[in-house]
């Protein structure tokens, strides 16, 4: 189980990332669905207080929350008022069970075909079954919360973009693994700057999950650009000369800090003149090529 800090950072999450998704789901397609198995019944509230929050955005269209939790007998009852001041387009189901039912949810709920995001909270290993329901074909986004590297089991699922952190509490308590696959550039810069926005509220430190040495990296403030700036050289050394876009991409994907660092550190990089880039000044554009100087 959880400890109380880690339902709070996990719950503060899944709001922020939930706040990007939906308004992008719904302008895309005119039916979503948004899956919550594993999470506790605060989160559950403030996933649906969410919702509720962009009414507007809903009319017209069909949301469907599916809640998978195992003994939350209470759940029925702290969600009834909040399901009152749904639209009519938003269902709610409340379904028993832990979070390995989530493929017999989502297909219950007609999900194919449609935008889909799911927020695991795992007690025990992932399974393909439970990732491939998770990718929803090519439509699905997922965040989870788990033990251990689920990296190369949400590649192989199908998610082509894949970040993973592992969250050091302020005590110096682990908190598992957060791990986000999508298909979206957009959605991957999204979780990445709120996992540092929560970061700094709660006094959270992040490390990656693959670095056996266990450092840690400070969220707060301005930070310690030097274990990216290794990245980055190690990163041209070994696939040669590359777009900023894709060096903001790995960024993401390989380390756990946010695309704009990209930049910062491109720049520390260009005034000590170990990289070069396609132009003389100004801002570095995403197609600009950067490349070794030597």
């Amino acid at each position: 189980m959880p400890t109380d800090r880690t339902t709070e950072f996990l719950r503060e999450l899944l709001v922020r990332q939930l706040t990007t998704w939906l308004p992008a789901a719904l302008h895309r397609s005119r039916r979503a669905t948004v899956a919550l198995a594993g999470t506790t019944a605060g989160s559950a509230e403030a996933a649906l207080r969410l919702v509720a929050a962009h009414g507007d955005q809903v009319r017209g269209r069909q949301v469907t929350v599916l809640v998978l939790a195992d003994g939350a007998a209470d759940l029925p009852t702290r969600l009834g008022p909040i399901e009152a001041e749904l639209p009519a387009e938003v269902t709610v189901h409340l379904l028993p069970g832990d979070p390995y039912r989530l493929p017999v949810a989502v297909k219950a709920a007609g999900a194919a075909g449609a935008p889909l995001f799911s927020f695991v909270d795992l007690p025990g290993a992932v399974t393909p079954k439970l990732l491939t329901a998770a990718t929803n074909g090519r439509t699905g986004e997922l965040l989870l919360h788990t033990g251990d590297t689920a990296r190369d089991a949400l590649v192989s699922a199908g998610f082509p973009l894949v970040a993973e952190v592992a969250p050091v509490l302020p005590d110096g308590e682990a908190a598992g693994v957060i791990a986000f696959g999508s298909r979206s550039d957009r959605s991957l810069e999204a979780v990445r700057d709120a996992l540092w926005a929560i970061g700094a509220d709660l006094d959270v430190r992040y490390r990656d999950p693959a670095d056996p040495m266990g450092a840690t990296v400070e969220v707060a403030g301005d930070p310690d650009l030097e274990p990216l700036i290794r990245e980055l050289l190690a990163e041209l050394r070994e696939g040669g000369s590359r777009p900023v876009t894709e060096l903001r991409r790995h960024t993401l994907t390989a380390t756990v800090y946010r695309a704009a660092d990209t930049n910062r550190a491109l720049a520390d990089l260009l005034e000590a003149g170990e990289v070069r880039r396609d132009r003389e000044a100004g801002r570095l554009a995403g197609d600009e090529i950067i490349a070794l100087a030597r």
